[in-house]
């Protein structure tokens, strides 16, 4: 059989594996908070994981190998910034928020919490976030469909807008079949793949280098890739790097604040407790695949040049360095297993993105302009709508990809993180936020980075740097300002407080166990 048979075995097997995910998900589905949060069940080993695979994407298995290749290590300040927003994430934001919002009126959207948490009557809030999300998760969306077309175009030379269907199609299937459940279940599979990838393609170069020793100079001393004679600085991280490109790049780690798609994993967590081993997991997988991906790159500097007949398909950015080595070190069964992992990153992001969406929509939207709601069954089979129309959308603005999409979807991640991220941090640790502060640090953040994004601001430093800034500052001094939350909202910010408090000394205590042992005086917060 052709390599190209074999690579379509590994992609049809991969495919049905997901389709079967979702149709088991849905026998699990049978209420409205099942389809958009597994209704708070998630273990924390499918939650780190979900979490990890929803955000990590292409980039990790083709961009940053791409970028280690060709600069060197002072590209990995983005990953250092992302392991250790990930790890602030987990730690601050993950055990608070899923106490928080669980007492918040039982919150199961981002913008839901925001409004319960502030009890704000006027809907603003909640609407104007709802608009952000699908606002840029629709670009999102697209830009996967995107890059599913190309994989489909580099791996097989067919056509672009096959493989884009074909990706679209079996993404939307298994999410609007099982929705919340299916697409935590089908990241999972999709991390252990990008993981197991990440790591037997640097090995297996390795292995088959004449002296693996080289792999410390050789980018240093010898032609290689882009570089006549040697790169002399490709072990420095901070040569040639400015000091605003090196707190840009580690200002990464800010956005995880705000990312909609990755936090709701904390909002599914069995308990609060359950962050602790999510983090460890979740920051765990994240390390060892930037490893991966750092020795994918290191690795292929000495792998290429020793073998004269091999070569690097993209020639400008590198970026197929991964996929180019898996192609050449294993049987094309096994390479179209490997080669499957950049599907599977792009595929978990997508699903999540459209869940999300679709949970705005509904949850944050009509729900909150429809005063007879409709039975739980309709409500899920709206939702499921929902992921088929943005779908549809996404679609239509893939066909025809042009830069101004996927630059707003390079500067989603600041966008997000400006909008919500300081708000998301100010709503789980300080008293006196209120909803002008909120609304005001929301909107002036997604304004900010976005216009510093589009008027080439990024060039001096990333968006997510003063966008982040210039929303922390109006969301303090707007709520100063204006007027202090009620008195109800103070309790129930204590009330969340202690009771994350009671929930991480009492590991086997979820929420309402922990509520009534306060209420017998059987639990207190020094327990």
């Amino acid at each position: 059989m052709s390599q190209a048979t074999w690579f379509i075995i590994a992609i049809v097997t991969y495919m049905l594996v997901m389709l079967a995910i979702g149709f088991w998900s849905y026998t699990k589905t049978t209420k409205y908070d099942d389809y958009v949060l597994a209704d708070r069940g998630l273990h924390p080993f499918v939650a780190a994981l979900s979490a990890g695979a929803s955000d990590m994407s292409g980039w990790l298995l083709m961009g940053l190998p791409g970028a280690l290749f060709v600069t060197g290590m002072s590209e990995l300040w983005i990953g250092i910034g992302l392991l250790i927003g990930a790890w602030a994430n987990w730690t601050w934001v993950a055990p608070k928020l899923r106490s928080y919002t669980e007492v918040a009126n039982n919150s199961i959207t981002l913008p839901s919490f925001f409004e319960n948490r502030l009890r704000d009557k006027s809907r603003a809030l909640r609407s104007v976030s709802a608009i952000i999300i699908i606002f840029f998760f629709t670009f999102y969306v697209s830009s996967g469909m995107v890059a599913g077309g190309r994989y489909f175009e580099s791996t097989f030379g067919g056509e672009y807008l096959i493989g884009l269907l074909v990706v679209g199609a079996v993404t939307v299937c298994y999410t609007f079949v099982g929705g919340f459940l299916a697409v935590s279940y089908t990241d999972v599979v999709q991390g252990l793949m990008m993981f197991g990838a990440l790591i037997i393609v640097p090995v297996m170069a390795l292995i088959t280098l004449d002296n693996p020793s080289d792999i410390f100079t050789w980018a240093t001393e010898n032609t290689y890739g882009p570089h006549e004679g040697g790169n002399p600085t490709y072990w420095s991280m901070i040569s040639g790097v400015s000091a605003a490109a090196i707190i840009g790049n580690l200002a990464w780690g800010l956005g995880y604040f705000g990312q909609p798609h990755v936090v709701v994993r904390f909002m599914a967590l069995r308990t609060p407790a359950d962050a602790k081993q999510g983090r460890l997991i979740g920051i765990g997988w994240m390390f060892l695949c930037i490893v991966g991906a750092t020795a994918t790159a290191v690795i292929g500097t000495v792998f290429f040049s020793q073998n004269p007949d091999f070569s690097i398909v993209d020639q400008s950015a590198f970026e197929t360095i991964f996929l180019d080595m898996a192609r050449l070190l294993f049987h094309p069964l096994i390479a179209g297993l490997v080669l499957t992992a950049v599907l599977a990153a792009i595929m978990s992001t997508m699903s999540s993105q459209l869940l999300v969406v679709s949970s705005s929509l509904i949850e944050d939207l009509y729900k909150i302009f429809k005063k007879n709601l409709p039975s739980e069954k309709f409500l899920i089979n709206l939702s499921r709508a929902m992921v088929v129309i943005v779908a549809l959308l996404a679609a239509a603005l893939a066909i025809n990809p042009s830069d101004s999409i996927l630059g707003l979807v390079g500067f989603a991640w600041a966008g997000f993180g400006s909008a919500f991220g300081p708000l998301m941090l100010a709503s789980l640790y300080w008293k006196r936020l209120n909803v002008a502060g909120a609304l005001s640090s929301m909107v002036i953040g997604a304004i900010v980075s976005t216009g510093w994004g589009m008027t080439g601001g990024s060039d001096i430093i990333y968006e997510l740097v003063p966008g982040f800034l210039v929303s922390t500052i109006v969301l303090v001094v707007v709520s100063l300002l204006t007027s202090p939350p009620k008195p109800e909202i103070l309790e129930e910010f204590d009330e969340a407080t202690r009771l994350s408090k009671i929930t991480k000394a009492n590991p086997d205590l979820d929420i309402s166990t922990a509520k009534e042992k306060i209420s017998t005086g059987e639990v207190t917060d020094h327990s």
